[in-house]
């Protein structure tokens, strides 16, 4: 009996952690715990296993190392310093300012406000890479005004849920910062790799508003009139974007044999500070030039995209490392906020004690970790994973499918943090060992997390919408009718549909690699059976050829 224990300690030791963790026990202790408990077990058992436990009391002296290499990881510094960004901008009140004007663009039409939520969600994500941040704000300032205007309460919600969850798949992400750090892969080709599947994301989102906009149209009505403050001026928000894409495009053209790459992304750069330029000078000395609603749509809109610039930009470009544009985005996100004057020390005082929060709590989780792993593979355990993994039927496929489900159903109960610091690692070496592409595995996993947010029982943006949705009847000071509370089943009911959403992004990203491997750019293919090499001044030696070389004499030199 105690030999069958000893030969499959590794099975019972993670069945004994999912125990620890669904009884609800602090997920950073419960690692540090399961790990150190079993790795008394496995000393005393490793007698008994033939060979198969390796654990002896001289590798526990081993741990205080590895939790300093923790501590180290300069790829992980960038977690703190994109919290600290995006709670400096919700302190700022960019989400109001853009809510409020992209809801006065798109207000004419129906769902102009859940397309309004669905854009700014992605812009936040761009900027802030915060959940909680975008859906609480987007929920105290859009959800009001979508009820007051007849909004379908389950679509409302869940665009509102949903939207904020854009910030787990869309660049600079937490979650991608840490499956980079787990897979071993730079967190700039990780970045690389999910642009296409956030932004594919987002459009579905917008394409499932406007098919419910037309099945059921009442559900989503338009804005009247007088809640258009902003008046009307598309065309004239039109004519000043197709002159910036004109700029962007001369410039880059101009500079693209310069400069080895980015032309691009510098054309949009000057292109976006022309227009921004041109706005400011009309609302400031009154020229006419612009209508009111371009005017304050590309103020409103150009801030935020160029600290995504300063952040994603400078990546993609070479300029800094994550963690460096990481700093740079907290500095511009600070700069911002202190040019609307938005900011006090108190703000600023919550800002920094958030983070610290924050980034404690993902650093406990990642040391438990240490010393789960450490016992884990004493006992042969990421063999066993291995092994289980690759017997799969369907093989690559299989695994894949498995992993997938695996996580889906983790995303229920456990946070994004703790599923790619426990399981992540686990995973990795299988993948890699089926020749997987470990940036499309992980953007592909990214993208299954981020149905965690949505998921009950423990869906935190459902939390967060609970947490400022009315819940009771309440005024609203605009029309001044008392309207009813949002019930937790419509929150719930709203999101479903969004799940099934992400599940099809899932299987999109699955079945086409290439929204992902972009990133790899594209790979000159040399054949080695071609491959010449000359030597310079061959052709001079007596005979015109190599075989004229003499011979070297390479035998061992004769002692006398």
């Amino acid at each position: 009996m105690i030999e069958l224990i000893a030969h499959n300690l590794a099975p019972i030791m993670f069945a004994a952690l999912i125990i620890f963790l669904i009884s609800g026990y602090p997920v950073a202790f419960a690692l540090a715990a399961n790990g150190l408990f079993f790795f008394f077990i496995g000393v005393e058992l490793a007698p008994l296993s033939g060979g198969e436990i390796t654990l002896s009391w001289p590798l526990l002296q081993t741990s205080p190392g590895r939790l300093l290499g923790v501590m180290n990881n300069e790829t992980l510094l960038a977690i703190p310093f994109f919290t600290f960004m995006g709670i400096v901008l919700e302190k700022s009140g960019m989400a109001e300012d853009l809510l409020d004007t992209v809801g006065q663009l798109f207000g004419p039409i129906r769902g102009g406000l859940a397309y309004a939520v669905i854009l700014v969600g992605a812009v936040l994500a761009a900027t802030t890479g915060v959940v909680a941040a975008s859906v609480m704000a987007m929920g105290l300032i859009s959800l009001p005004i979508m009820l007051r205007y007849g909004y379908d309460r389950s679509l409302a919600t869940g665009v509102i849920a949903a939207s904020g969850t854009l910030a787990q798949i869309i660049p600079p992400s937490l979650v991608l910062i840490v499956l980079a750090d787990q897979l071993g892969r730079s967190v700039g080709d990780m970045y690389a790799g999910a642009i296409f599947p956030g932004l594919i994301l987002t459009g579905i989102y917008c394409l499932y508003v406007f098919v419910i906009t037309i099945i059921r149209p009442k559900a989503a009505p338009a804005l009247p009139i007088e809640a258009r403050t902003l008046g009307s001026g598309a065309l004239s928000l039109l004519v000043v974007m197709v002159a910036g894409t004109a700029i962007a495009v001369a410039v880059s053209l101009s500079i693209g044999d310069s400069i080895e790459n980015g032309a691009g992304i510098w054309g949009a750069t000057i292109g976006a500070i022309a227009i921004y330029v041109l706005a400011v000078a009309n609302k400031t000395m009154n020229l006419g030039w612009l209508s009111r609603l371009a005017q304050e749509v590309v103020i409103t809109l150009i801030p935020p995209l160029a600290l995504i610039f300063l952040v994603l930009g400078t990546i993609f470009l070479g300029i800094a490392t994550p963690t460096e544009g990481g700093a740079m985005g907290a500095a511009g996100a600070l700069a911002m906020a202190l040019a609307k004057r938005r900011i006090s020390w108190r703000s600023l005082r919550e800002a920094l004690d958030a983070t610290t929060r924050l980034s404690c709590f993902v650093l406990f989780i990642l040391i438990g970790a240490r010393v789960f792993s450490l016992t884990f593979y004493g006992v042969n355990g990421h063999v066993w994973v291995e092994e289980l993994m690759s017997t799969l039927p369907g093989g690559e496929w299989g695994f894949l499918v498995a992993v997938n489900i695996l996580v889906f159903v983790l995303g229920c109960f456990i946070d994004f943090f703790e599923i790619a610091f426990i399981i992540i690692p686990l995973l990795a070496p299988v993948a890699a060992n089926m020749g997987i592409d470990l940036i499309w595995f992980g953007v592909l996993l990214g993208v299954n997390m981020q149905t965690s947010f949505l998921t009950p029982p423990f869906g935190f943006a459902l939390f967060y919408m609970r947490s400022v949705a009315p819940t009771g009847n309440w005024l609203d000071k605009v029309t001044g009718r008392t309207l009813a509370g949002v019930k937790t089943t419509e929150i719930y009911r709203g999101a479903v549909s969004f799940i099934l959403l992400q599940v099809i992004m899932v299987a999109a990203v699955m079945l086409m690699p290439e929204l992902v491997t972009h990133y790899r750019g594209e790979a000159s293919e040399v054949d080695p059976n071609k491959i010449e090499i000359t030597i310079p001044g061959g052709d001079g030696l007596e005979g015109g050829g190599l075989e004229e070389l003499p011979a070297l004499d390479l035998s061992p030199p004769t002692v006398e």
